[in-house]
């Protein structure tokens, strides 16, 4: 009879149990079918930090407001277990609402007419903020109490509790506990103290009313009495729950402090703009964002400049830009794009180190250490600093002077301009243009639009461009790329430059005196690979270098391109620069030296001071420089020579040397070219006595040197205006030559003293080759084209 009577009652509920496994499974679809995050689509701000996680800024969102996604992890316990206590007690055992705080929510509403009590659970207010419900009538909070139930169905009540917190008002335009931790303590939200964390917990009851901030004093807001009697009320709910601790009674009877929205800090504007325009293209980066930058030098350059700027106001110094970048992991460890973000008149939220400006002559070191590389010159090379003509360019030095020789050190260090058009004439492969190109250097127009005035800041480039170029040289002459976050890779770069050349081109630079040196103490040496540069009509004065394993870049000038007299990059960048170097020095920044490349393929070769060449036997100054086996230039130097003179009548002889009758006596061989600058010079230097030997010498004196016409030129010569029919021959000689002979192809046309012009007409058009032979047997040749037109 058992047996029956059981299968009628397993028949009976059968229906009743399929429906209840029907529905489990029916919920247990719904809670684990896939469903977007409660975070998703949700405009976050975001946090940017410099290098060791001080604030810089906190992002609105999109849609203004600040908000933040915590996880639950990373929330204060203490918070969360306030938070419960406060709105809701019973979260983990509602299905989404409260019928017994709903039915009080009611009464204390419509009925008792005591202090109105709220009746939502989390998950409710959660369904309101989540779809902006209104649920002031009965309607709208059904609604609520149905999509409360739905957001039960569909996510876990850690879920649900997480995205609470990161959504419940603050005050103002703050949602969420991260947010409101970061403005209010300016700390996580997983730091908070438990006096901060009862303050957080019932603010979002009445943010519009809790939430208004008024000054205690400079830096600590309070916001009124409200909010500490109801934060007081909390923590005596929280004492029947936990043990007493006299500690927090005594924190909790101080006053209720935090900071306002308005006080956030909003450090490195220029490079923090950039860093969050670049984070739409990086959207894994995060709402937050590690910067390489480095807060406390940061500030150094901004006072620096600041101050700098205060007392070059008479001057009409009123904007300047500085980089500092770290050649050890290229990471940008201080920007100030402008000298005031906040200035309007001097358009001041423009990123000047973005900006493309003239660099003047910022870019000679480029050339000289593509030189070094192709075996053009040495650090001693004697370079010629006279008036010199390149074609039709035909450059002049920034003080209109010239030195004459000059090695290539100093011209570099000194800026001359015509030698380093000179040596930029001589490079192959790459160019001086190709070498920018390959640099980064942008948007840079046509080879022919430039020239070789491109030598002295014909170009345009950015502070970043040549800040890159300068960290090249203190990384044995590899270019990497910038890096403005810490989670930005590191790469090995490109090599452009032999390291050897880097590291002379380095030592070259370290040679440049510091416009202060006099006035600079010397027992702290500090080695400064430096340069400056000015460019046209004074609109741009620059200074940059390499401070031990730092690159420093300073800029004046004005954004409009307005000129000033007063920028020039030697007195105007170059104190800026020091000023800063010096204020690296003071606060104790790590100035060592980086470990580089060694060892290297470089060796110490002792040269004739005046040629620069390996010394002959009558040199009689001598020094020591670097040394690139295989790639250096090396020959006898043959400025210095012996002349073999009678003893009684003090003129030159021929023949075999008598030191009865004779003696040798030693004269300086110079070009004609130098020779003339020494004389505008007033420099006195013994003319070499001419003598003819029947072809026969004792030395091995310089070829001459075509200086007009120019090579590869096309010369168009006008019918109607005869006087110009005819070109005009010269040729830098050696200071034995007493006379120059031209020839057209094998046709002799003429000759002319040493240092003297040729005048030549030219009986047809079409191409010619020029050639002068000194007479001495030495010669120079050259191509034109000459057309003729009415």
């Amino acid at each position: 009879m058992v047996l029956p009577s059981l299968r009628r009652g397993l028949r009976r509920w059968r229906w009743a149990l399929i429906a209840l496994a029907a529905f489990f499974l029916a919920l247990i679809a719904v809670r684990f079918y896939p469903r977007p995050g409660l975070a998703e689509a949700i405009p976050l701000s975001t946090v940017v930090r410099d290098r060791e996680g001080r604030l810089l800024r906190l992002a609105l969102a999109s849609d203004q407001r600040y908000r933040l996604w915590v996880p639950l992890e990373n929330i204060s316990p203490q918070l969360v277990e306030s938070v419960m206590l406060q709105e809701d007690a019973w979260f983990y055992w509602h299905p989404g609402f409260n019928p017994v705080s709903l039915v009080r929510g009611a009464w204390s509403t419509y009925g008792s007419g005591e202090a109105r009590v709220g009746g939502s659970t989390l998950t409710m207010q959660l369904a309101r903020l989540r779809w902006r419900l209104q649920t002031r009538d009965i309607r709208g909070k059904l609604v609520q109490i149905a999509r409360a139930v739905q957001l039960e169905l569909c996510y876990s009540k850690r879920e649900i509790l997480e995205a609470y917190l990161n959504l419940a008002p603050y005050g103002g335009n703050i949602e969420g506990v991260g947010a409101a931790s970061l403005i209010y303590y300016r700390k996580p939200a997983g730091e908070l103290t438990l006096p901060e964390s009862l303050a957080l917990a019932v603010l979002p009851q009445a943010p519009s009313r809790r939430g208004r901030l008024a000054a205690r004093d400079d830096d600590a807001y309070y916001i009124g009495a409200g909010l500490e009697a109801a934060r007081a009320r909390l923590y005596a709910r929280w004492r029947e729950l936990h043990p007493h601790d006299p500690a927090q009674d005594a924190l909790l009877r101080l006053p209720l402090r935090l900071r306002s929205a308005r006080e956030l800090p909003y450090r490195a504007p220029h490079l923090v703009d950039r860093v969050l325009s670049e984070q739409a293209w990086h959207p894994q980066a995060g709402p937050e964002l590690t910067t390489t930058l480095d807060l406390r030098l940061q500030r150094l350059l901004e006072e620096r400049v600041r101050n700098y700027l205060r007392r070059g106001r008479e001057r009409g110094l009123r904007n300047a830009s500085a980089i500092l970048i770290d050649t050890r992991d290229m990471g940008v460890r201080a920007l100030v794009g402008s000298a005031d973000y906040f200035d309007a008149s001097i358009q001041g939220q423009v990123n000047g180190a973005a900006a493309k400006r003239s660099p003047g002559s910022t870019l000679k070191p480029f050339i000289y250490a593509l030189a070094l590389d192709q075996g053009v010159l040495h650090p001693q090379t004697v370079l010629r600093d006279v008036p010199s003509a390149f074609g039709p360019y035909t450059p002049e030095n920034f003080d209109g002077r010239f030195m004459g020789p000059v090695t290539a050190t100093d011209a570099l260090v000194r800026s001359r301009n015509i030698p380093a058009v000179y040596v930029a004439s001589q490079l192959k492969q790459p160019g001086f243009y190709d070498f920018l190109r390959q640099a980064g250097v942008s948007r840079m127009a046509s080879r022919d639009h430039y020239g070789l005035a491109l030598v002295l800041g014909g170009g345009e480039v950015t502070m970043e461009e040549l800040a890159r170029m300068y960290a090249m040289l203190g990384n044995d002459g590899r270019l990497r790329a910038l890096r403005w976050r810490d989670s930005d890779p590191q790469d090995e770069g490109a090599r452009l430059l032999s390291a050897e050349a880097a590291f002379v081109t380095r030592d070259m630079l370290r040679h440049n005196p510091r416009p202060d040196a006099g006035s600079q103490p010397s027992s702290r040496p500090l080695p400064v690979a430096w340069k400056t540069g000015t460019s046209w009509a004074f609109r741009d004065a620059w200074s940059a270098g390499l401070v031990g394993p730092y690159v420093l870049v300073v800029w004046l000038g004005n954004f409009d391109g307005s000129s000033n007299p007063a920028l020039i990059g030697v007195e105007a960048a170059a104190p800026l620069f020091f000023d800063i170097v010096d204020g690296l020095q003071a606060a104790r920044a790590d100035l060592a030296e980086p470990v580089r490349q060694w060892p290297l393929n470089l060796k110490r070769v002792e040269v004739c001071r005046a040629s620069g060449d390996l010394p002959n036997a009558w040199c009689p100054q001598r020094g020591t420089t670097w040394f690139i086996p295989g790639k250096s230039p090396i020959r006898i130097s043959s400025v210095h020579r012996a002349v073999v003179v009678d003893k009684a009548s003090g003129k030159p002889v021929c023949g075999r040397f008598d030191p009865a009758t004779m003696r040798q006596e030693v004269y300086e061989f110079w070009p004609s070219d130098l020779a003339q600058v020494f004389v505008q010079a007033g420099i006195p230097r013994r003319r070499p006595p001419a003598r003819d030997c029947g072809g026969a010498q004792d030395w091995l004196g310089s070829a001459p040197s075509i200086t007009s016409p120019y090579r590869a030129t096309r010369y168009t010569m006008r019918l109607s205006h005869p006087e110009q029919l005819s070109l005009s021959l010269a040729a830098t000689v050696d200071a034995d030559v007493s006379k120059l002979y031209w020839f057209v192809g094998n046709t002799f046309i003429g000759s002319a003293d040493a240092g003297k012009a040729l005048a030549w007409a030219p009986d047809r058009t079409g191409q010619f080759r020029l050639s002068v032979v000194d007479d001495h047997g030495r010669s120079d040749e050259r191509e034109i084209e000459v057309a003729v037109v009415q």
